[in-house]
């Protein structure tokens, strides 16, 4: 009996479940702090994770294509377990660093190849053209995951702050059941030659060649870039108002589930409003949540929060969706992992001196200047795009 490739979501939604079921986010930085590192010690660190992240991330696409992205998912799932064990042990800079980079080549192995499997397991099924809402519905089922995470993680950390993780091994351990399970997509690979010298000529063009490619590839990496830097600046950002962790926690929850919530909903906002007018929405929307946090020094600068994940939950989707339709089955993998690498090259160059001027200034006046620069980048992109498309 034939089995249908479309039951390959089920396990990707586990795998993603347990990416992103975090009990460790609400209270990470906390960690940090509670061990001695400094808020540009923590985005130091962030960066080496992108920089592990970026080493990988195009080669992981490739193999994902070339080898399958069945074996590229096993093993990042077997990495990502792994890396919190080390986190669990780990009590310095330097413990937390290892933990970091095995993280952050197990993440490389992950992201790409399954967006990528998903699309072509639709595709296999003739059912391609209900990407853009399955996409939503994953992003929505990790967000939520993320949301009830915070309520978890917050109640564990009231025992110690290093509890959540060692919970955290045994929910990134569902992912390596999950993706042993899964179904091999057919692609053409007759198409892919071994070596790194085709993955230079997917990069060439991708970010050369074909000038559409290049340019919504630059535009998803931007606010890929943004949503990331204001993630890690979250947890600071509230403790300014002397919340407890049980109440960052609440409020970390409430965020993941408004992206959550809102993701559903943003292939009917991309079908109302249009690509160029739903950019508009993400460029305006993002630059502008950065400052207005920046510029509120009460309470009220948490509405400001909210607002910024709406946007981020039409964002995401909708961004990966443009590069798939422009993208062909047999570099698909590779393509949104030159995605994920440009993001990870932004945040590792950006986030260290945001975690500087953070220290010596203010978390506001970080915010600020980081919600300029990205309507200043985000802007001009979508200035060239508009131009392109309209030719």
């Amino acid at each position: 009996m034939l089995r249908s490739y479309s039951s390959n979501i089920p396990k990707l939604y586990i795998i993603k479940l347990a990416k992103w079921f975090m009990l460790t986010m609400p209270i990470i930085v906390l960690f940090y702090q509670e061990n001695g590192l400094s808020m540009q010690n923590v985005l130091t660190l962030k960066a080496f994770y992108s920089v592990a992240v970026v080493i990988m991330e195009i080669p992981s696409g490739y193999f994902a294509d070339m080898w399958g992205r069945r074996k590229t998912l096993i093993l990042g799932s077997i990495l990502g377990c792994l890396g919190f064990v080390v986190y669990s042990f780990s009590s310095d800079f330097y413990g937390f660093l290892l933990a970091e980079i095995v993280l952050g080549v197990g993440s490389s192995f992950i992201s790409g190849a399954d967006s990528a499997l998903l699309y072509d397991s639709l595709l296999q099924d003739k059912k391609e053209n209900t990407y853009l809402k399955q996409e939503s519905r994953m992003m929505s089922v990790g967000n939520f995951a993320e949301a009830f995470a915070g309520i978890a993680g917050g109640s564990l950390a009231l025992i110690s702050l290093r509890t959540p993780f060692i919970f955290q091994i045994f929910i990134a351990f569902m992912a390596v059941p999950a993706s042993f399970l899964l179904l091999e997509a057919k692609t053409n690979k007759d198409q892919i030659k071994n070596g790194f010298t085709h993955i230079l000529k997917i990069v060439r063009y991708s970010l050369w060649e074909n000038i559409q490619l290049r340019l919504n590839i630059l535009y998803s990496s931007i606010f890929g870039c943004a949503t990331l830097s204001l993630a890690w600046f979250v947890q600071p950002y509230l403790k300014q108002f002397d919340m407890d962790v049980s109440r960052i926690g609440v409020i970390w929850t409430l965020l993941n589930l408004t992206v959550g919530f809102t993701a559903l909903f943003a292939h009917k906002i991309e079908s109302r409003l249009g690509k160029i007018g739903t950019s508009l929405l993400i460029v305006i929307g993002l630059s502008s949540g950065f400052i207005l946090s920046g510029v509120m020094t009460t309470q009220l600068g948490i509405i400001c929060l909210f607002y910024f994940y709406i946007i981020r939950g039409i964002a995401t989707p909708i961004l990966k969706d443009y590069i798939n339709r422009i993208t062909s089955s047999d570099m698909r993998a590779t393509v949104l992992s030159l995605r994920n690498f440009i993001i990870r090259i932004l945040f590792a160059i950006i986030a260290p001196f945001l975690g500087w001027y953070s220290d010596h200034f203010s978390i506001g006046e970080a915010l600020i200047f980081a919600g300029s620069i990205i309507f200043l980048l985000g802007s001009t992109t979508l200035f060239f795009i508009y131009k392109t498309e309209r030719k």
